[in-house]
C-alpha cells in the first residue's frame, strides 16, 4: 500500500467520540460515550449482541449522525468534512455489505479508489497498483474477473475487504470482518490487519470472539448497555469476573498455550 498512508497526520489521536449518544427516541442505543483511539492501535470492540458495538464503529465511520457529541478524526469533527475528503483518511468495511448486481471481483474493489479521483485525476497506475496489491493481500487475485454474486460467503467478504484496502487510508474501521468465514480463513484475515497494524495503520474492529480479539487486539474496549465497561490490554479486560458479568458465562480465563493471551474456557451448565 502507499507509504503516505502509513503516517501519522497529527501528533494526536487518531479517532476521537467525545460525549456520544447514538439511537433513537427517548432510549438512545449509546449514551454520552468517551472513546479515543492512538495513531497506530490496533483497537477491538467486544460486548454482548445489542451492546452498542456496530453502532458505536458506523458512528466513528460517519455512517450514524450522533444524537449528541462528536467524532473527530485527526482532530477535526468528521461531519464538518467533505465525505470523499473523509474516505481518503478512513475507510469502514460494514456487515454484510450488498454489491451490485453483475459486478466482478475487480471492479469491486476498483471502487475502493473513488475518493482519490477528482474532475483532473482519473484512474492512474497508482490505481492499478492499489487494486493488484489489495487483491492480492487478500487472496482473491484469481478471482479478480469472477462475479461477486457467484462467490461463496466467504470470498465475498474478501472480496469487501479487497475493496477496503485498496482504498488505502491510514485508518480502518472493520465491523465483524470474519463473518462467514471459516476458521481457517479467520485467521488467516486478522494476521492480514495484525500486518497492516505493524506497518502502521489504526485499526478498530468489532469481534465476537473473545480470544481471537484478545489475540490480535493490541486494546481491548469492552461494552455492555450501550456504555464502556472496561478499557486496556487485553489481559485486563479478558478476566472471568468481566466475563461472568457482562455475557453472562461462568468460566475460566487461561493463557494461550502459544501466545499467553487470554482464552476463555466456559463451565459446564449444571
Amino acid at each position: 500500500m502507499a507509504k503516505g498512508s502509513l503516517v501519522s497526520e497529527a501528533n494526536g489521536p487518531a479517532l476521537t467520540a467525545e460525549g456520544l449518544t447514538l439511537g433513537y427516541g427517548a432510549d438512545p442505543v449509546v449514551r454520552d460515550l468517551d472513546l479515543e483511539v492512538a495513531e497506530g492501535e490496533f483497537t477491538v470492540i467486544v460486548g454482548p449482541n445489542g451492546c452498542g458495538k456496530s453502532t458505536l464503529l458506523k458512528a466513528l465511520g460517519r455512517v450514524n449522525a450522533p444524537v449528541a457529541g462528536r467524532v473527530l478524526l485527526h482532530g477535526r469533527d468528521v461531519r464538518a468534512q467533505r465525505s470523499k475528503a473523509v474516505a481518503r483518511r478512513m475507510a469502514l468495511l460494514p456487515q454484510s455489505p450488498l454489491a451490485p448486481e453483475g459486478i466482478t471481483v475487480r471492479a469491486l474493489a476498483a471502487r475502493g479508489r473513488f475518493p482519490h479521483h477528482t474532475l483532473l485525476r482519473q484512474w492512474s497506475p497508482r490505481d492499478e497498483e492499489a487494486v493488484d496489491e489489495a487483491l492480492e493481500l487478500t487472496g482473491m487475485a484469481d478471482l479478480a474477473d469472477t462475479l461477486v454474486g457467484s462467490l461463496s460467503g466467504g470470498q465475498r467478504q474478501r472480496a469487501w475487504v479487497a475493496m477496503v484496502l485498496a482504498q488505502d487510508t491510514g485508518v480502518l474501521l472493520l465491523d465483524e470482518p470474519t463473518t462467514y468465514l471459516d476458521i481457517a480463513h479467520q485467521y488467516e484475515l486478522l494476521e492480514l490487519f495484525a500486518d497492516l497494524h505493524r506497518r502502521g495503520r489504526t485499526i478498530v474492529a468489532v469481534l465476537h470472539d473473545l480470544a481471537q480479539a484478545a489475540r490480535f487486539a493490541t486494546r481491548l474496549v469492552m461494552m455492555a448497555g450501550g456504555r464502556v465497561v472496561a478499557d486496556g490490554a487485553p489481559e485486563d479486560v479478558v478476566t472471568a469476573p468481566l466475563v461472568a458479568e457482562v455475557f453472562g458465562l461462568a468460566c475460566d480465563v487461561v493463557p494461550d498455550p502459544r501466545t499467553g493471551t487470554p482464552l476463555v474456557i466456559p463451565h459446564e451448565r449444571s
